[in-house]
């Protein structure tokens, strides 16, 4: 019987727990011969080390310098984290035939599922209403739902066609909505195979009546829907944002909820936490989450899941099926880390 192919478990910041549920653990160490698979980072002179030996290394990101010429077994690398690895050298994984792969596929369904909550209490004015509720100042019966609207045909825009669009879109299917997408990276041919109408991002901002901001951050669109574009949102509009900060001008999407010339949901902010002075936190027409869209149980499990599947592709020869894979065209046009985290 052959050995088992060797696997460097290294993905601190996440716990084994939290991304592994027993039967997926079980299964990794029957699988792989694994090393560290610890919830605190491997010391790193001994990482390096196990990795000459590795198939694959699972971890949160590449932290392990400029040794790739060293490691003749290494197969595949693959991050827990949701993005791409940084430090890494790119070109040699492609010449070399070494996998590199992300768990965003993990995230894309509680995403998905997270936007359409909010588009529903953004366009319902959910939100708004308990909190009046609870303080006596709640209007009842038609009063209560003046400027809302119902989802069902209402049409649809997506800035972006990913995991998180393709996760949303069946959801959507109920309600009948028409569907236009704005999506430079991809051939109106595609689009429409796929059910929905390519359209210009003008056109977009201009007809839809729910807005939903999908597209991952990248060189090409830092604040993509610029102040000029958001204007382009027809009152009492919805845009709900649950991907990055990064493809909006903030500053001027903060003065246009405020003002009240569109509703928002919004999930994802320039700086983390949120300042507690804030504009939008007193915004009536503004449904706020902490960044939890992704991070929900079944969707951490679903990476370890996910990450044991490719793991055994790659080490058997096969092509990886369910994490995102780093395409060459389009890898260093990918935008990381553009978060800011503060400390409350």
């Amino acid at each position: 019987m052959s050995e088992k192919p060797v696997v460097l478990v290294d993905p601190h910041f996440r716990q084994m727990s939290e991304i592994f549920s027993a039967d997926d653990l079980a299964r990794l160490h029957d699988q792989f011969e694994v090393i560290w698979g610890k919830d605190e980072p491997m010391p790193l002179d001994e990482a390096r080390q196990a990795l000459t030996t590795a198939s694959a290394v699972v971890c949160a990101d590449w932290r392990y310098g400029d040794i790739l010429p060293a490691l003749p077994s290494l197969r595949g690398i693959l991050t827990v984290s949701g993005g791409m690895p940084r430090n890494l050298d790119y070109d040699y994984c492609f010449a070399q035939g070494i996998r590199i792969l992300s768990a965003a596929p993990a995230f894309a369904r509680p995403v998905a599922e997270m936007a359409l909550a909010l588009a529903l209490s953004a366009s319902r004015s959910i939100s708004s209403n308990d909190r009046a509720m609870r303080v006596g100042q709640e209007q009842w019966l038609h009063a209560g739902n003046v400027g809302t609207f119902m989802l069902f045909n209402k049409p649809v825009g997506f800035i972006g066609y990913g995991s998180l669009a393709r996760a949303l879109q069946p959801l959507l299917q109920p309600f009948g909505c028409p569907i236009s997408v704005y999506d430079p990276w991809l051939v109106d041919g595609y689009l429409r195979s796929q059910g929905v109408t390519p359209i210009s991002l003008e056109q977009l901002l201009e007809t839809s009546r729910v807005i939903f901001v999908l597209a991952a951050p990248t060189s090409e669109n830092q604040a993509l829907l610029s102040r000029t574009m958001l204007e382009r949102i027809q009152p009492n509009a919805v845009l709900v944002l649950v991907s990055r900060a990064h493809v909006v001008d903030f500053e001027a999407l903060t003065d246009l909820v405020v003002a009240g010339r569109f509703k928002a949901g919004i999930d994802v902010f320039p700086t983390e936490p949120l300042a507690y002075d804030h504009p939008l936190r007193s915004a009536e027409n503004a449904v706020l989450s902490a960044h939890r869209a992704g991070p929900v149980e079944e969707a951490l499990w679903d990476i370890g899941s996910m990450v044991i599947d490719d793991l055994t592709a790659i080490t058997q020869g096969f092509p990886p099926q369910r994490l995102q894979v780093a395409q060459p065209e389009l890898i260093r046009r990918y935008m990381t880390n553009t978060i800011k985290k503060v400390t409350p």
